[in-house]
């Protein structure tokens, strides 16, 4: 059957499918004449499956493991049943909280708010809800993170390759033992860095994404800092050689180690700001 069929039978739109396809939990295969997927009723009743687990906020790793056979599905539904619980209870009370300040006489407005008046016991409250303050606790991450980040990395190591090749010997250093270059290769490896930063946000970060899916919260926004201190890195060495063959340079530890103090700095301010809310 044809990804077209496949649309029409179960009502899954083509990138769905194809992202179930990425993923590897359904794995079509290829019609030896033409080279296209030929999906199967395997193919489909999978799809049925992994879909309606969906539905119900099971998770891709959670799924994999399933077909796997690396999970029991009544312990992962049981866990998602508890985690639904926990989170329309979270739902339901703050629900509460909205109808109790619209049902109030007086005008609801930000100068006039009094929290006493729905709060008894507020630092008793923020404990009730305390996963929701993670989300502020982590929130260097998306300093960090995301895309501006990686897109600004990257164009820095795009421009620094297109503005040096020019200045830069035949061979440059790729490898250095004690502080003396072991290791030579065209100037133009120097393009290698801002391509290892595409390399590392197209190929990498599905798999780190897909490592740190475990329940974690800010999943993503961890992911994208992860990638793009692995960015940094190679913008880092790019600018050491360009330093080392002008003799302005000659350890990458130290620029190495600016790039570990930097990382450090961002890992205290966010344990610091998290042991101040929670």
């Amino acid at each position: 059957m044809t990804i077209k069929e496949i649309e029409q039978m179960t009502g899954l739109t083509r990138s769905v499918i194809r992202y179930y396809e990425k993923e590897k939990l359904i794995d079509p295969i290829r019609n030896a004449g033409n080279g296209y997927r030929d999906y199967s009723e395997e193919d489909v009743e999978n799809l049925q499956k992994i879909a309606y687990l969906r539905t119900l906020g099971i998770s891709i790793e959670d799924i994999r493991r399933l077909i796997n056979h690396e999970a029991d599905l009544y312990r992962i539904v049981k866990k998602q049943k508890q985690t639904l619980e926990q989170q329309m209870s979270d739902l339901e009370n703050a629900k509460s909280m909205c109808e109790r300040m619209l049902a109030s006489s007086e005008k609801v407005d930000y100068e006039h708010l009094d929290i006493g008046k729905y709060v008894a016991d507020p630092q008793d409250y923020w404990s009730q809800n305390r996963d929701i303050f993670r989300f502020d606790s982590v929130s260097f991450f998306y300093l960090w993170g995301g895309t501006l980040t990686w897109g600004v990395l990257t164009a820095a190591c795009f421009l620094l390759a297109i503005g040096s090749v020019g200045t830069l010997p035949a061979q440059i250093p790729v490898q250095w033992s004690g502080g003396t270059a072991s290791s030579f290769a065209d100037r133009i490896f120097i393009f290698a860095f801002p391509v290892a930063c595409v390399m590392i946000w197209i190929f990498l970060r599905p798999f780190v994404w897909r490592w740190l899916n475990r329940g974690m919260i800010v999943t993503e926004a961890i992911a994208d800092y992860i990638v793009n201190y692995l960015c940094m890195i190679a913008l880092s060495i790019e600018v050491f050689i360009v330093l080392y063959v002008n003799g302005i340079m000659k350890h990458v530890t130290t620029i190495l180690l600016f790039d570990t103090v930097v990382l450090m700095a961002l890992l205290f301010m966010a344990v610091r700001k998290k042991g101040l809310l929670l």
